[in-house]
């Protein structure tokens, strides 16, 4: 369903497209690759009295990293196709390699926030990153999902947002076993 039309004329100014790919390699292991592409609606002079074209990105930026099955990050890398003060901005892709040891699901929002804050890191970089976690457990979703099953253990995903938490019609109708009516009365103590 598309937003409703604006109550008010508009024009068009800043734009700003975010990518996730995930791929499950032959060796086990995943990659989760994300894209951050900036571009203005409109064209503009820059300090140093060149024309940035409208659409034209300034910032283009991917980043990739490679997980196991239990989202610790094996390798990263960062990189960069545009940038807007070349390479003060692009010589911070080292610094992503800190990544390496995260684990998306302990954390990482957190842990991203204190190495990369700030000075620490690129701004647009870092945030690229903080999509990385939901992405990857959509991507290995259906392979938790068996492997939980087969073990008789409550899905990973029961109670991680409010379509499956364990009162509601979600889990309901796909895991009635791990479904808990929350309108019914626990027995009185000694029963």
């Amino acid at each position: 369903m598309p937003l409703p039309a604006p109550v008010c004329p508009r024009k068009p100014m800043h734009n700003r497209l975010i990518q996730v790919h995930s791929f499950e390699r032959e060796d086990g292991l995943w990659d989760i690759e994300a894209e951050l592409i900036d571009n203005k609606a409109y064209s503009y002079t820059k300090r140093n009295g060149t024309v940035q074209p409208a659409g034209q990105p300034f910032h283009h930026m991917h980043l990739r990293i490679t997980i196991d099955n239990t989202f610790e990050i094996k390798e990263a890398i960062a990189l960069y196709d545009a940038a807007p003060f070349g390479t003060s901005c692009t010589a911070i892709t080292e610094a992503y390699q800190d990544l390496v040891g995260m684990n998306l699901l302990k954390s990482f929002r957190q842990q991203i926030k204190e190495r990369f804050g700030r000075t620490a890191g690129c701004t647009h970089m870092t945030e690229l990153a903080t999509v990385l976690p939901t992405a990857a457990v959509q991507s290995m979703s259906g392979q938790k999902r068996a492997e939980a099953e087969s073990v008789g253990r409550r899905p990973f995903q029961m109670g991680g947002c409010y379509a499956w938490r364990p009162d509601g019609e979600v889990t309901k109708e796909h895991y009635p076993q791990w479904y808990v009516d929350s309108n019914a009365i626990p027995p009185a103590p000694g029963t």
